[in-house]
């Protein structure tokens, strides 16, 4: 099965990560954390930040794709990874997010973004053990709707949307990092899959 490497294209101005969706089967296969306020101050009572952390993207992680009956993985390096962290907020769409990839939603917003640099990084605290090169990004939630979600376990991660390029020079096309349910995830599929990344790899 292929394995197709996408980036960003910088002389296409629609290249890159457009939104990001709150859904229930992350791609990324990692859960964000639901953030509380644990500070009381004076006689109030303690209030809910609202506030989501989780992954974005994760780098040299093959994420399974179908196109008609083509069956195939795409990955994102590191480099591209840090690329389209940094061009969604210089293009202002911080504000932009989905739900399940379908729903336009109101009222969640990137409040911060970070690479993962070192097994120092905050997102250890949280039980979060992301691979270095990681982009992680915390979403304040004033959506009453999605926050119910939230706490209904409905809604477990992110998911990016966008427009990348790949090495096979095909047209760009939509990215949604989106679960199918039929795919069939045994240990020898995972395991052609890392091996084939690990040729590639070599070879570059």
């Amino acid at each position: 099965m292929e394995i197709i490497e996408l980036f960003i294209d910088e002389t296409d101005e629609v290249s890159g990560i457009e939104a990001i969706s709150v859904v229930e089967n992350p791609a990324i296969e990692s859960d964000f954390v639901a953030l509380k306020n644990q500070e009381y101050k004076l006689a109030e009572v303690d209030k809910e930040k609202r506030i989501l952390m989780g992954a974005a993207l994760i780098p040299n992680k093959p994420i399974y794709r179908q196109s008609g009956e083509q069956e195939y993985y795409i990955y994102f390096s590191q480099a591209t990874v840090r690329k389209a962290s940094e061009l969604f907020f210089i293009n202002g769409n911080q504000n932009n997010s989905t739900l399940e990839h379908e729903l336009e939603l109101k009222g969640l917003t990137a409040v911060e973004s970070w690479i993962v640099e070192s097994e120092q990084d905050k997102s250890r605290m949280y039980d979060l053990n992301v691979p270095i090169g990681t982009w992680m990004v915390s979403m304040k939630v004033n959506n009453d709707d999605v926050w119910k979600k939230v706490k209904a376990g409905e809604v477990k991660g992110f998911s990016i949307e966008g427009y990348f390029a790949d090495k096979l020079e095909r047209p760009n096309e939509p990215v949604k990092q989106s679960v199918d349910k039929s795919v069939d995830d045994s240990e020898q599929k995972a395991q052609e899959v890392i091996n084939e990344l690990k040729e590639l790899f070599s070879n570059e």
